[in-house]
């Protein structure tokens, strides 16, 4: 992540967005319409014009939460999913700390690189987060008191929790979680893999926001703005070089004094 982060929720606004209109180069800083004039240029047309659609298609109204998988090949074909759905925010609960997770591109497609991964510790301390940032946490969940994915409201903030390959859901994250959901099963056996659960569930939630609000993604003008700018930052290793040079630049220009 390369823009300046939000220490917490904005008390001005009614979702979560994560980043500030700032990137740090040394001691200078650009916004993000500062960083887009200096990287956009050395971007081909159609690379920009992709990015720009990306964005379009991004909310962080839905995030997704993987919790204590062992193969970390079913966590990145989940991040491929969200990459590929419009998803930008997931989560990692390592609940062993020498399982920390580590990409696997060749799974994933490099979806890692444009998606904002946080990882954590602990289902209590993922929780907390997200819940101060507005989300409901639902941990999908084959139990008598599971809500079908069908019957729930996607336009609120959602986490969509999937579990451990074996064990599904910890005890734990079930506890502290404020809804349990299901996916109706119609076969004799009562489970999907658990990358395929997790792009079951996120593709209905973006039909259902679709459906319902006319589109999934839902950033602002300045959002998408400060968004694409993180992107571009991403793009390759020679787009904070750029930026760098650009504010050096800006550093040794002349104030020109208001009238």
């Amino acid at each position: 992540m390369k823009m300046e982060r939000r220490s917490g929720m904005d008390i001005h606004s009614k979702r979560w967005f994560p980043y500030l209109d700032r990137f740090k180069c040394g001691s200078e800083s650009l916004s993000s319409r500062e960083v887009i004039e200096a990287v956009a240029p050395v971007l081909m047309e159609e690379r920009k014009e992709r990015l720009k659609r990306v964005v379009r298609n991004r909310s962080y109204s839905v995030c997704l939460v993987v919790e204590g998988l062992c193969d970390f090949g079913n966590v990145s074909a989940t991040f491929r999913s969200a990459d590929a759905l419009g998803l930008q925010s997931v989560h990692v609960v390592s609940c062993d700390s020498s399982k920390r997770y580590r990409e696997n591109r060749h799974v994933s497609m490099g979806a890692e690189k444009w998606l904002d991964i946080e990882l954590w510790n602990s289902p209590k301390e993922c929780f907390k987060v997200l819940k101060s940032r507005g989300y409901r946490i639902a941990t999908t969940h084959v139990g008598m008191d599971a809500v079908s994915i069908y019957d729930m409201d996607w336009s609120r903030p959602t986490a969509i929790v999937v579990g451990n390959e074996n064990r599904g859901i910890s005890d734990e994250a079930l506890e502290l979680s404020d809804l349990h959901c299901s996916i109706p099963m119609k076969g004799m056996v009562d489970s999907f893999n658990v990358s395929v659960a997790a792009g079951i569930v996120m593709h209905h939630a973006v039909c259902d926001r679709t459906m319902h609000l006319g589109c999934h993604g839902d950033l602002n003008e300045d959002e998408s703005q400060i968004l694409l700018a993180e992107f571009l930052l991403r793009h390759n290793n020679s787009s904070i070089s750029i930026a760098n040079e650009y504010a050096k630049r800006k550093a040794h220009m002349p104030l020109i004094p208001r009238l």
